[in-house]
């Protein structure tokens, strides 16, 4: 094993080493890439070894952080992040919540389905996965307890209808990984449309089925009132205010009338007139959606530039040629390789949160799949790179994952915060499993059938 190959394997043992001691991950990155820059240029220049490490290649990070701060698709974060904490103080979701659970509360499992369908509405106005797990944590888990719904079922299903948000789009997480492969983020968008609306129907048609075969999980309510032409009202006035919002974001998009950059304003803008059409907006709560969309996308930021020296320094180093030969040389065939890549990343949520596995190793796997050969028939027409645009709809589903597994889920942690003192943390855990298994059965649907990620930007935007 060569010398630099000893050093990426190290590289990689040293970041998941101190990833255990609580330091910030940003931190991390950053550090660890500027300790192995520095053993790497030691080492060549006193021991006469080879990293490729030298001053003008540990100098283009600077360049890479400008490059970083002038990107102007980046400046989307931002406006979707205010924009979903925007929806957060708006009230809309209360409304809905009281609207959709007299609509559906006569149905076994309604509380369950009402839930499931205001975090498919969430997920494609805010994407943001703690403003929308608190929320409907806050908003659902006390009425299904007074309703006797088990506990870990009422859970799961609010931590899985929460995380819709990273895949629906407008998702902040499509906007970064279009950043990082360079593709389009209308494409990716469009793409995600009926992979996110897919988990959305397995995780209603699960509810479902599972009230009606154990009707002790989600009893009906006692109190049921008739269905009236008043209760059908109400719930066509709730939902329209933030399905007009998705149209004017995501319409614009698809329809090439704005690009995502300024759709992000759009939704900015409609999000704030929402607040303040429900009389919600006032100075304080401006502010505190300010300050805290400044906080987030300060932390995201902090490790793109992390994540920048990190993965700058891999690369240097030989990082995605080693990987790459060490999967290409794997005996499984084209779909398997893509196999033990997706259960790299499944098992990488376990430890690291979306952003870090998007911005280190999505760009180190990318071109590894882009070698090798998969048939997706007619899916595959129209689009410049329908392989990458694919295989980021299989990343995306994945990560679904890492929100809901131990020991770093912040799903199972935002819920736990806001849950009454009977629910449990195991609770939580037990709840999620089966749906982290219904998310593996929508990546296994995405996988044998393509066309679910890529017939929409064939239409849209295809040749």
């Amino acid at each position: 094993m060569e010398f630099n190959e000893i050093l990426v394997i190290a590289m990689f043992i040293t970041f998941i080493a101190f990833l255990f001691t609580g330091i910030p991950i940003a931190y991390v990155l950053g550090g660890v890439g500027v300790i192995f820059g520095a053993i790497g240029y030691l080492s060549d220049e006193y021991l006469g070894t080879w990293s490729g490490l030298d001053l003008n290649a540990l100098g283009i990070v600077v360049s890479r952080i400008f490059s970083l701060m002038e990107n102007w698709v980046l400046v989307a974060l931002p406006m979707f992040i205010f924009m979903g904490l925007m929806l957060d103080k708006s009230g809309v979701a209360e409304r809905m919540m009281m609207a959709m659970q007299e609509l559906f509360g006569r149905v076994r499992g309604g509380l369950g389905i009402t839930v499931t369908l205001i975090g498919i509405i969430l997920a494609a106005s805010t994407g943001i996965i703690g403003a929308s797990v608190v929320l409907l944590g806050l908003l659902s888990i006390p009425a299904m307890m007074r309703q006797n719904y088990s506990k870990t079922f009422a859970t799961g299903i609010v931590c899985s209808a929460g995380c819709l948000g990273i895949l629906i789009p407008p998702s902040i997480m499509l906007v970064i990984m279009a950043d990082q492969l360079a593709l389009s983020v209308g494409d990716l968008f469009t793409a995600a449309v009926f992979p996110g609306l897919l988990l959305g129907a397995v995780y209603l048609i699960y509810i479902l089925g599972l009230a009606w075969i154990k009707p002790d999980v989600a009893p009906i309510p006692q109190d049921r009132r008739p269905l009236t032409f008043k209760v059908i009202w109400d719930v066509v006035k709730a939902i329209f205010p933030p399905i007009l919002l998705i149209v004017a974001v995501l319409g614009s998009i698809f329809g090439g009338v704005a690009t995502p950059t300024e759709a992000s304003g759009v939704g900015a803008l409609g999000a704030t007139l929402l607040a303040y059409f429900n009389g919600k907006l006032n100075r304080k709560v401006f502010h505190e959606v300010l300050l805290s969309s400044y906080k987030t996308t300060a932390y995201i930021f902090s490790i793109f530039i992390g994540a920048t020296l990190f993965s700058l320094v891999l690369r240097e180093l030989g990082g995605d040629e080693f990987i790459s030969a060490a999967l290409t040389g794997l005996p499984f065939g084209d779909y398997g390789v893509l196999l033990v890549i997706l259960g790299i990343v499944f098992l990488l949520g376990f430890l690291l949160d979306w952003i870090e596995i998007t911005l280190i190793v999505l760009p180190l796997l990318a071109p590894v799949v882009g070698e090798l050969n998969f048939d997706l028939g007619s899916a595959g027409t129209g689009l410049d790179q329908p392989v990458l645009v694919w295989f980021v709809m299989l990343i995306a589903v994945t990560l679904q994952t890492s929100f809901l597994t131990p020991p770093v889920g912040f799903a199972l942690f935002y819920l736990k915060g806001v849950c009454p003192p009977e629910v449990k943390l195991t609770d939580i855990y037990k709840g999620v499993v089966p749906f982290i298994m219904l998310q593996l059965l929508g990546l296994g649907l995405l996988i044998f059938f393509p066309e679910l990620a890529l017939w929409l930007p064939n239409q849209i935007y295809g040749d």
